[in-house]
């Protein structure tokens, strides 16, 4: 795709998907949820985008994200911590 050409609208859910999937393979809790909320919180702050080339820019951006994003889950997957952490319990026991 060339880099002016602003993504569909399909293309932008996809991105926005992958990195929540992404994110949520992450083992640790805290690098997890950070990885979702800023997931969330860029496409909110770019949801109002009506430039095509700004919006390439920042579907460029989120591309490049995504990669980085799945790099470091390997990494991280590799070093997983062998005890959950306190959130973990509670979210599972029903807490917060």
């Amino acid at each position: 795709m060339a880099s002016t050409a602003a993504p569909s609208r399909g293309e932008v859910l996809s991105l926005f998907r992958s990195l929540l999937r992404t994110a949520a393979k992450f083992p640790d809790y805290n690098i997890r949820e950070y990885a979702r909320r800023r997931t969330i919180d860029g496409f909110r702050a770019n949801r109002l985008l009506a430039d095509p080339s700004s919006v390439a820019a920042a579907f460029a951006d989120g591309k490049s994200q995504l990669v980085v994003a799945q790099r470091q889950g390997l990494v991280y997957s590799l070093y997983a911590p062998k005890v959950k952490s306190v959130m973990e319990i509670k979210t599972a026991e029903g807490g917060c």
